[in-house]
C-alpha cells in the first residue's frame, strides 16, 4: 500500500465509521499537519471530525496540546506502517529506499503537495514552549530510524553502518519531502533518493543482496 493510498483511507468520509476519539485525533492529524499547530484550532477539529466541542474536551482535557501530542502518535503510526511496508518490498535495502521515495512523491502529488511529513508542521510550530508535543515528534522520528536500522541489520549491515545509514536516511527523506512540498514537484525526492541508495551501496556488506 502506498502513502497516497494510507492518505485516502483517512479521509474525513472514511472516518464517519470511527468512533468520536479516533475521528477527532484523525482531523487534528490532518489539519495540524497541513497547517500546523498554531494555524489550528479545537472548533475548527472538531468540525472536521463531525463532533461537539464538549466530545473533544471529554477525550482531552488538556486540551489542544494534549491533542496535538495523540495526533503526532498517529501520524507516527500511520507513517511507520507505510515505511515497514515499502522497506520490505526489496530485497535490497537500496531499492526499499529508492521506493520509499517513490511513495512519498506518490503521495505528495495525490494531496496537491498539502500533506508533507504528519509530524513536521505540528512540531516545529512548537519548537521550544510545547515539550510534550516535542518529545512526541522526537519519539516518532526515533520509530522511523529504528524500522530502517532493523532493516539494514536483516540485511548484513554493522551495527554502527546501520545506525549512522537509519539517521541519513530518515534526515534526508525529511528534507527532500519538505523541498518537494515547495517546489511543488518530485525532483528533490527523487534525487534523494538515488543519492541514498548510492550510499547504501557504498557500505553493503559483502554478502549482503
Amino acid at each position: 500500500m502506498t502513502f497516497a493510498e494510507h492518505e485516502t483511507e483517512t479521509a474525513p468520509a472514511a472516518d464517519a465509521a470511527l468512533g468520536t476519539r479516533e475521528r477527532v485525533v484523525r482531523a487534528a492529524s490532518r489539519l495540524m499537519q497541513r497547517q500546523g499547530y498554531d494555524g489550528t484550532g479545537i472548533k475548527q477539529i472538531s468540525q472536521e471530525a463531525g463532533a461537539t466541542l464538549g466530545s473533544v474536551y471529554h477525550f482531552f482535557p488538556g486540551g489542544k496540546q494534549e491533542l496535538a501530542v495523540a495526533a503526532i502518535r498517529h501520524g507516527d503510526r500511520e507513517f511507520a506502517e507505510s515505511l515497514r511496508e515499502a522497506l520490505e518490498s526489496a530485497d535490497d535495502p537500496a531499492d526499499a529506499v529508492v521506493a520509499c521515495v517513490r511513495d512519498l512523491a506518490e503521495g505528495l502529488r495525490a494531496s496537491d503537495w498539502l500533506d508533507g511529513c504528519p509530524i513536521t508542521s505540528t512540531a516545529l510550530g512548537t519548537a521550544g514552549r510545547l515539550p510534550g508535543i516535542q518529545q512526541a515528534a522526537a519519539e516518532a522520528f526515533a520509530h522511523w530510524r529504528e524500522l530502517v536500522f532493523d532493516r539494514l541489520r536483516r540485511a548484513g549491515f554493522t551495527e554502527p553502518d546501520a545506525h549512522a545509514l537509519a539517521h541519513t536516511v530518515i534526515s534526508t527523506l525529511e528534507g527532500a519531502e519538505l523541498a518537494a512540498q515547495v517546489a511543488r514537484d518530485e525532483e528533490p525526492l527523487l534525487t534523494a533518493g538515488r543519492h541514498l541508495a548510492q550510499l547504501i551501496g557504498l557500505y553493503r556488506p559483502p554478502t549482503a543482496p
